[in-house]
């Protein structure tokens, strides 16, 4: 593993990222600042199809468009053909999901910081399927009782489906050592990384999972829609389609078809060029850095936000665990979040609105209603920390 990322490469990153010139973002959990070779290659691409014709640079860009998958793939350690290029985590998430075929009486576990789309998806799987899921809560330091989500495996329980990194809080499980239950328990496992890959080191293999959804905008710092879905090549044929063309299946006759041998079998044939080539610049982007890496430095600027933050009166951080992430949850005394995440604006600090319906569990568990989201990425600096931490100071006492 190569050592923390140097000051004069953070300089280089951000000199590489345009954004930072003018805004100091800590909303990278909802969408960071994309590299400048990312925005360059997305655009190039887009003149060059108004130019050349939509069909005619595909077929220039074949190559490159075709290695998208070789990136990814070598990024979370899959196969190619393992991976499926989609819109977003959700879109990812609700094909794997709905492919499984449930039936009454089967069982679902899940964590209490499951993501609202996704709680969404299981309480539509119990109203229509009559499918159950049980919710294995955080234990009171904040951490994922593996022992009790053992104890919770039952004859009936079909998938096990969590959530890696929330949306609103600063922990996260281990998915690992879930993993490990899972395959002992010969047990269906989906794994949303929404906020996970570019953030942390994943390894598909590690992790034991068989599905794994993802977006692009988020920490991989790749264009917005775009995202991948990963599964496992002995679960693809397991999982049921519910659209096709005539790019997920290998042949049609006037009979009958079949569906391709991989998982481009999720996908559909018409999508966003350009945005797919911004997602393997992204890729490829934070393969040359090293995610091992560029975790160093997130986690460092992590806990060096949450080391400032507790030191000033009228605030109170949220997140609790022993596995901590770039994340960082808080609130301001009689102060809405929605009102601090304005009035930072009106400075061109960028920080988040943590709501309650997106890890609705969680949130309802802990009184929360909302909360400040400031989510660090590697270009950030300790800079940029000390003036949020000073703006922050500002307005405590203050009617804001």
């Amino acid at each position: 593993m190569k050592d923390i990322l140097t000051e004069q490469e953070i300089h280089q990153l951000r000199t590489e990222t345009r954004g930072t010139e003018k805004t100091i973002h800590f909303n990278n959990a909802g969408s960071s600042l994309p590299p400048n070779a990312v925005v360059d290659t997305v655009i190039d691409y887009l003149y060059e199809e108004a130019q050349n014709g939509g069909y005619e640079t595909e077929y220039t860009y074949r190559e490159e468009l075709e290695n998208t998958y070789n990136l990814i793939a070598k990024l979370i350690n899959a196969r190619k053909d393992e991976i499926a290029i989609v819109e977003n985590a959700s879109i990812g998430w609700w094909l794997a999901f709905n492919g499984i075929d449930f039936k009454p009486g089967d069982e679902i576990i899940t964590c209490e910081m499951e993501y609202v789309t996704n709680l969404i998806g299981l309480l539509h799987a119990q109203k229509t399927l009559g499918v159950e899921f049980k919710v294995i809560p955080n234990d009171e330091h904040g951490n994922f009782p593996l022992k009790a989500f053992e104890e919770a495996i039952g004859p009936k329980t079909k998938l096990i489906a969590v959530t890696h990194i929330p949306s609103t809080a600063g922990g996260m499980i281990p998915i690992v050592e879930i993993g490990e239950i899972a395959r002992r328990h010969n047990i269906l496992y989906l794994l949303d990384a929404c906020q996970s890959v570019g953030h942390v080191p994943l390894d598909v293999e590690e992790i034991g999972c068989d599905m794994l959804a993802v977006t692009g905008r988020k920490y991989l710092r790749a264009p917005r829609g775009t995202g991948f879905l990963y599964v496992r090549k002995v679960v693809q044929d397991k999982l049921k389609l519910f659209f096709m063309d005539g790019f997920t299946t290998q042949w049609v006759t006037e009979t009958d078809f079949k569906p391709r041998d991989d998982a481009r079998r999720f996908e559909v044939y018409e999508k966003n060029r350009a945005l797919t080539l911004g997602l393997g610049k992204a890729v490829e982007y934070a393969l040359n850095l090293g995610v091992e890496r560029t975790w160093q430095r997130v986690q460092y600027l992590a806990g060096l936000l949450r080391e400032k933050l507790k030191e000033v009166n009228g605030l109170t951080v949220h997140d609790f665990g022993d596995q901590l992430c770039g994340i960082v949850t808080f609130s301001v005394d009689g102060s809405d979040a929605a009102t601090v995440k304005n009035k930072l604006a009106e400075r061109h600090i960028n920080v988040s609105v943590g709501k309650a319906v997106s890890t609705l569990i969680y949130m309802n568990k802990n009184h929360l209603n909302n909360i400040v989201r400031a989510s660090v990425h590697y270009y950030n600096t300790e800079e940029e920390i000390a003036v949020l931490c000073e703006a922050l100071k500002g307005m405590i006492g203050k009617v804001v």
